[in-house]
């Protein structure tokens, strides 16, 4: 019932959006403004697509506004992600795989992506400091693969939930941009202990790459 009632779930529908989490995204968007035309968007556990529609629309990946710059979105999940106009799909392909980085970066043009969006999450066991554990190593493996694949001066926003590992993953952020926020859009539900992590102006590699 809470999923039927819940506004963003209708107002999903009704924008034709492919999940509720679209909301999350376009309200960090409207208050950070990290999507603008032109713009090369890497979306990890892009299934069913949502944010990467969002993507689509704010960097112009269509080319749907002819004025502006036309952008690229490139989604990788493990699970099947149906065609989007705009958008390329690499699927199935696990962000942890020491040669998934390599296929990004044929895809992407430039080899680079300008933002690296992940709403990932690891399947629940339902034990909750196991849960968390997972998706901070899963933050982890994406600051690993960005000397490979992040512009400098480009910017990560990952999903996080609250517990004892959060302090490794906020170091490694603050270490490796010049800025770094937690946001709560309002679509994350109240009793979530979900947050986001938003770092921008990536500072870059600090050497060679060992990949």
């Amino acid at each position: 019932m809470r999923h039927f009632k819940d506004p963003f779930v209708k107002a999903a529908k009704v924008e034709s959006y492919r999940c509720r989490s679209a909301f999350k995204l376009l309200e960090v968007n409207e208050r950070h403004q990290i999507l603008r035309p032109g713009l090369r968007v890497l979306d990890c556990g892009a299934a069913p697509g949502a944010w990467s529609q969002v993507a689509v629309q704010k960097v112009n990946a269509a080319g749907t506004d002819p004025g502006a710059p036309v952008g690229f979105v490139l989604g990788v999940d493990l699970l099947h992600i149906f065609p989007l106009e705009g958008a390329t799909f690499l699927c199935p392909a696990d962000v942890t795989d020491p040669r998934t980085p390599q296929r990004i970066r044929e895809l992407l043009p430039g080899q680079r992506a300008d933002v690296i969006l992940s709403d990932m999450a690891p399947n629940a066991t339902g034990i909750r400091e196991l849960d968390h554990d997972r998706l901070i190593s899963l933050c982890l493996s994406l600051l690993d693969m960005a000397p490979d694949v992040l512009q400098p001066g480009g910017t990560i926003l990952c999903k996080t939930w609250a517990g004892s590992q959060s302090h490794r993953l906020q170091k490694r952020l603050t270490e490796e941009f010049r800025k770094t926020r937690a946001v709560k859009p309002d679509a994350s539900r109240k009793e979530s202990s979900e947050t986001y992590l938003l770092a921008t102006q990536y500072r870059g590699a600090k050497g060679p790459s060992e990949a």
